[in-house]
């Protein structure tokens, strides 16, 4: 199955039998077959008329929304799930029971952290002062070692905030200086760096918030992450642990230079710094190269969670407090 990609302004989405026509300009530009899609994601200004809908609906296409400034995930359309009543009930049990709920957390922050370390580990050798990254490596590790110690979700996202700051410290110089890469930034993201890590993770959270709704489970009731209105916690959650393997890949796109900062727009026509349409044009079948590797361990990261909550009928364990990734 794949994932089908619509980034052109003001064009049209229609249904034509089994395919995706896409008009521009009222001229047919592309047709696509639906057949193998099960993800289509939509940049910017696209209109899309309802018949199209009720056949993406048919065929359990999710559609996200992408705003096409801020490259922010604004929705997601998909069919209506019959889900899994019993496993939103263990959901609404675990997050009204503090053990399990800090329990499920730490496994989510110590996956989290040992991605970084092993992340930070292989980079040393690219990094302009290994010094640095030496003494990041240090201050996560002393963060990894306290989780097990924090008694409180408030002490869990201290050590988190932590870690982070000393993450990106090192993570910055693995980059040339000409990236003008200094810290993490977004809404808008002010450097190529930051621009790439903003669309990676958005395009990793709607893949995430498709699992957790196909699972059946509510994807805005997490535990690392608290509830707070119009976010999905429970998805945040799930994608802390993916955000190592999302820093590499990034990493590695500027490393092999298949983007460098000339592929970039900043202070042109709106704030911030954000991929040109051909730069856009090659992003996307990078980054489908590297998911493809990556959706067999976001869904098991799911029904881990699943089998944690016992939703299924297996009573909940606290081995997400010994590290198991949920």
């Amino acid at each position: 199955m794949t994932t089908c990609y619509i980034d052109r302004k003001d064009a049209e989405l229609r249904v034509d039998g089994q395919a995706l026509a896409c008009y521009e300009g009222g001229r047919r530009t592309a047709t696509i077959p639906l057949g193998p899609v099960d993800r289509l994601v939509i940049v910017g200004n696209v209109s899309l008329e309802t018949r199209l809908l009720h056949r993406l609906a048919e065929q359990g296409v999710t559609v996200g929304f992408i705003g096409g400034r801020k490259h922010r995930l604004l929705g997601c359309f998909s069919r209506t799930l019959q889900g899994n009543g019993a496993r939103r009930l263990a959901q609404y049990r675990a997050v009204a029971t503090p053990e399990t709920v800090q329990a499920i957390a730490t496994g989510v922050l110590v996956a989290k952290l040992d991605g970084h370390l092993g992340l930070l580990e292989s980079l040393r050798p690219h990094a302009r002062q290994g010094a640095v990254v030496v003494e990041s490596l240090s201050r996560i590790a002393t963060s990894r070692e306290r989780v097990a110690d924090a008694l409180a979700l408030d002490s869990l996202r201290g050590l988190e905030g932590a870690a982070a700051a000393a993450f990106f410290t090192a993570f910055q110089e693995c980059f040339p200086p000409s990236l003008e890469f200094t810290d993490r930034n977004r809404r808008p993201p002010k450097d190529p760096v930051n621009a790439l890590l903003s669309l990676t993770y958005t395009l990793v959270h709607f893949e995430m918030l498709r699992e957790v709704e196909v699972a059946g489970l509510d994807p805005t009731l997490g535990f690392l992450h608290e509830v707070d209105y119009g976010r999905d916690s429970l998805v945040c959650d799930l994608v802390e642990p993916q955000r190592p393997a999302a820093e590499r890949f990034v990493w590695g796109l500027f490393h092999e230079r298949l983007f460098t900062a000339r592929d970039f727009a900043q202070g042109e026509e709106r704030p911030g710094c954000y991929l040109k349409k051909g730069g856009r044009t090659r992003f996307y079948p990078a980054y489908e190269g590297w998911a493809d590797g990556q959706r067999s361990g976001w869904r098991e990261a799911v029904r881990a969670l699943v089998r944690e909550l016992g939703g299924d009928g297996v009573p909940p364990t606290a081995s997400a407090a010994e590290g198991e990734p949920s």
